[in-house]
């Protein structure tokens, strides 16, 4: 693909921008299929606030107990073909501060490893049923990218997460952006890990990037997800409702008649709630992520 060239950084961080689980998932499933070596890690002293993000005792398989700090690392693949688009893979831990920094440490590297095209993922909790495909926000603030690409570009003022600070570092740099953004069900989002969302945020990031994007058994994994949910909603005749409300309004959505800006405004709507995700009738207000 022309529009983000054939070097692409795929970025996803848990917490606020990862609802579900959906997008640090899909990074870790491109690391687990693939073969790669770390680049570089920013400082964990500089970027983490250990109280809000704490480091985690672990034991190996001889019995030896070390400390495992939070981390933000790049990755490269190992193996690469000529002509074949290879994707760089960021991940791990939203900084808790200098966040200008931590950007500018990462796009200093991307410069250096001669990156040509940044995507980040995110997920966000929205209200929609887990019954219909996973909507894909699929947006850049590069004109020539979003004409490219037929992505869109967000009208959105307000608080933001590490993604939009990367991806306004990357632009800023000469390296083109775009972001994808998955809309979880928030009345699940919070409670257990969204494999719908993750395949559905693979197969986008395929088609943006034109690479290979591997799926792993998540085609299995998002059936048996969504028929868990059908269970458990089942004996429940007010989430049963509530969930046929929201299935209305999708397929409203999925109309001709619809107005094509429908995700944008969602998403949009999620960022001015500041992530947190809309509130059920007669339920409690969904964790923030």
């Amino acid at each position: 693909m022309e529009a983000l060239g054939r070097r692409i950084i795929v970025c996803a961080f848990d917490g606020w921008n990862d609802a579900g689980e959906a997008a640090s998932a899909a990074v870790t499933l491109l690391r687990e299929q693939g073969e790669y070596e770390p680049v570089f890690s920013a400082d964990p002293e500089l970027y983490f606030d250990y109280q809000y993000t704490r480091p985690h005792m672990v034991a190996d398989g001889d019995g030896g107990r070390s400390l495992r700090w939070p981390e933000a690392t790049l990755y490269r693949p190992i193996r690469t073909q000529r002509g074949v688009t290879q994707l760089w893979v960021l991940t791990g831990v939203e900084p808790a501060r200098a966040w200008q920094a931590f950007a500018s440490e990462f796009i200093d590297v991307a410069l250096r490893e001669d990156i040509t095209g940044f995507v980040a993922l995110g997920s966000m909790m929205s209200d929609v049923p887990h019954t219909r495909p996973i909507s894909i926000f699929a947006g850049s603030e590069n004109e020539s990218v979003r004409d490219q690409l037929g992505l869109e570009r967000s009208t959105y003022e307000g608080p933001v997460g590490i993604l939009s600070v990367l991806g306004n570092a990357a632009d800023a740099a000469g390296i083109p952006s775009a972001s994808l953004w998955a809309s979880i069900p928030h009345y699940v989002a919070g409670h257990t890990p969204s494999p719908k969302a993750t395949l559905a945020l693979l197969d986008r990031l395929e088609d943006v990037t034109g690479a290979e994007v591997p799926r792993a058994t998540l085609a299995v994994d998002a059936a048996a997800w969504e028929a868990s949910i059908d269970a458990a909603a089942a004996d429940d005749e007010e989430m049963t409702d509530y969930i046929r409300q929201l299935e209305q309004t999708r397929d409203t959505w999925d109309s001709p008649e619809a107005s094509g800006d429908a995700i944008a405004q969602e998403f949009e709507r999620y960022l001015r709630r500041g992530g947190d995700g809309p509130t059920k009738p007669g339920r409690d207000d969904p964790p923030r992520r």
